[in-house]
């Protein structure tokens, strides 16, 4: 059997000649603990070429990722759903678009963490004083140049 050089999984194409462990990792939202948990729940060497899984390993390792029954919930990435109180492992696109819509949602309600979200401060309690600084706000002008830039606008206008 000839190993196939790329192989389909979760909607992210995978190396046929990376080990499976390592070229799980490369799909967004599977850590290296995951993809542990993934070879160990399945009974697949972890030093095995992605080319040479067969189509039934594909479609086992995809349904855990849907189903992820019996493992850790420590372990997924989504914990305590808000809308259905479940725990999720989302994989893809999925994840940029809970983040997207918890934010939303964090804004809708006008939450703190919601508001600095929405004003473009940092969320996490960092200071604002010497980092993040945009526009207006960064660099020193003289005061010479500065009287400079407004008589040059006044001449503009008329």
């Amino acid at each position: 059997m000839e190993p196939k050089k790329i192989v389909r999984i979760a909607n992210t194409d995978l190396m046929g000649d990376k080990s499976i462990h390592n070229a799980l990792r490369k799909i967004k939202g599977v850590s290296f603990s995951f993809s542990n948990i993934i070879c160990n729940h399945l009974n697949l060497e972890k030093n095995k070429k992605v080319g040479l899984l067969t189509e039934q390993e594909v479609k086992k390792i995809e349904d855990l990722f849907q189903n992820p029954k019996d493992i850790p919930k420590w372990t997924l990435n989504r914990q305590k759903d808000y809308d259905s109180g479940e725990y999720l492992q989302l994989t893809g696109v999925k994840i940029g678009l809970q983040k997207s819509f918890d934010i939303k949602k964090l804004q809708k309600i006008k939450s703190n963490r919601g508001l600095r979200h929405a004003w473009g401060l940092p969320v996490r309690g960092q200071r604002t004083r010497g980092n993040f600084r945009k526009g207006k706000s960064v660099g020193v002008q003289k005061k010479k140049i500065q009287s400079q830039k407004k008589g040059s606008k006044g001449k503009k206008g008329k």
